[in-house]
Formats: C-alpha cells, structure tokens, sequence
C-alpha cells in the first residue's frame, strides 16, 4: 500500500443536508398569511384614509344596493356603505381580539407562575380550579358574564372574553415555571431581593415566551370569533356599533331580500383573517415543536 492509499475527505454530505442548502428562505413559512393579515390590519388602522363614505351614514335612498361603481361592496338593509363598513368594522373587531388576549395572557402569566412557583398543596388547588374553568363551555360562561354585565360595548365584551380564555395558557407557564424554577439565575435573584413581578419579567417569561406564543396568537382568533358568534346571535355589539359580527347580524334580512353581499363579503373578510391567523399560529407551534426536539 502506498502513502496516498487513503485521503482524508472530511464530513460527507448528506441528501438531508443538500435539501436543506437547496431550501429557499420563505419555503414553509406563511408568508401569503403574513401578506394578507398585514394589508387588512393596514386598512383597519389607516381606514379614515380609504372609508369611501361615512361607515354610520344611514342612505335610505340606497339600501340593499348591488355592488357598483359609488358602492364598490353595496350597501346593507340600512343604506350603509359596506366597504367602509368592513374597514371601520374591522378596526373594532380586531381590537377586541387583541385587548381581550392581552387580558388573558397577563392573567395567564401571573396565575400559572404563581402556581408553579407555589407549595404543592397551594398548585393542586391552583391547578383543580383551572381544570373546573376548562371543563366549562367557553361560549355560556362568556354569555353568563355579558348578562351580569349589561348591555355590550367594546370594553366591557374584551374583559368578558379575556377573563374567560386564559385557563390553557396558564397550565402551561405552570409547567415551565415548575421545570426552571430551582435554576441558579432565579435563586440567585431570589436571594438579592427580587420581586415576584421582576422575577417573573426578567428572568421567568424569557425562558417561556416561545412556548405561549401560538397559543397567544390562536386567542387572538378565539377572540373575534367570540365576538362575532354573540353578535350573530343578537346579544354582542349593538347595532350602531360596527364590527364584522354585528354586521353578519343582519343576515336574515339579507337572505330574505336575496342581498347576498351584505352577508358574503364581511363573511369572506372574516374567514381569510381568521385563515391567516391559524396558520400564523400553526407555524409558530411547529417551528417551537422542532426547536424543543433539537435540544
């Protein structure tokens, strides 16, 4: 044998390797999702600049009109501009969705790492009466608590649903608060005088955040489907308040006069926001799934 007999050649690489060189950067990630949830979230936010008439201005010249050159979407039972309708709508819609889950999520937070960092006896009692709030069905707690409230309005709808929706959040904290707790960084700021908020902020949700975030966002969608289901069912928003639920409230109108406008297109803008909202979230859970696996 001679001295070249064997070369050395390094790491071979493998047909999963050169799939993964091949793999373009927006390759599995929701980007037609992130596209559309932008432009309606865009138009929701800057609708004074796009409303083509006044969303609340009740033309009862023209009600139930066709979609047309004045009224690009047509106009309701009640003469109302619908594109300027879905726009200022939305804004209310969306807004629900996110005061209602930021809600939840701070009362997430606190409950389930106050649970986790708690004695046993104090996080099975914790831990019982989120299992007792989960076997509840969400939608008869929510109207439960609207009831007792009073007549509906923005505010008063987003505490209902964010005190109603943070039972799966909080199982989890408890759980990775439970597994990170005895770490050297949390005993050691216990130990300098650290407050159970600043321990929490600091050193807690960083280690967690990634784990909540899908279930964070998926509430968002719980949140305006929440809402729009009261307000289909008549007992949401008021009439004078617009929201893509109050507006899918006059449907039987709509059926009976064969307007199919008024019901498809605020259904359409509901369903392709709550499309690109779950798959938001399934990509945040799947791209979470295969970071904990490589770890």
């Amino acid at each position: 044998m001679t001295e070249n007999s064997f070369v050395i050649v390094g790491i071979r690489e493998t047909d999963v390797q050169e799939k993964e060189k091949k793999k373009r950067w927006y390759q599995g990630k929701p980007i037609i999702s992130v596209v559309l949830l932008g432009i309606i979230l865009l138009g929701c936010v800057f609708c004074d600049l796009i409303m083509m008439k006044d969303p609340t201005y009740l033309d009862l010249v023209n009600y139930t009109k066709a979609p047309n050159r004045e009224f690009l979407f047509g106009t309701d039972t009640l003469g109302r501009d619908i594109f300027s309708m879905i726009w200022y709508g939305g804004r209310i819609s969306l807004f629900i969705g996110f005061v209602s889950t930021a809600i939840s999520t701070a009362i997430a937070l606190i409950f389930g790492a106050l649970s986790g960092i708690a004695p046993e006896w104090i996080d099975t009692l914790m831990m019982r009466l989120t299992e007792i709030l989960l076997s509840l069905p969400n939608l008869l707690v929510i109207i439960l608590l609207q009831a007792i409230l009073g007549e509906a309005n923005v505010i008063s709808i987003s505490i209902v649903i964010g005190i109603t929706s943070w039972t799966s959040i909080a199982k989890v904290v408890r759980t990775e608060v439970r597994q990170i707790r005895n770490s050297e960084y949390v005993v050691a700021s216990r130990c300098m005088g650290g407050s159970f908020f600043h321990i929490l902020w600091k050193h807690l949700t960083p280690n967690f955040i990634s784990s909540i975030m899908f279930m964070v966002v998926m509430n968002v969608r719980s949140a305006i489907v929440s809402e729009s289901t009261l307000s289909f069912m008549g007992i949401g928003l008021p009439l004078e308040i617009i929201s893509w639920g109050s507006m899918l409230s006059l449907s039987e109108k709509a059926l009976l006069t064969k307007a199919w406008w008024i019901i498809l297109i605020p259904g359409a803008f509901l369903v392709v926001t709550l499309m690109c909202v779950t798959n938001l979230g399934n990509y945040l859970r799947k791209n979470t799934n295969r970071k904990q696996s490589s770890l």
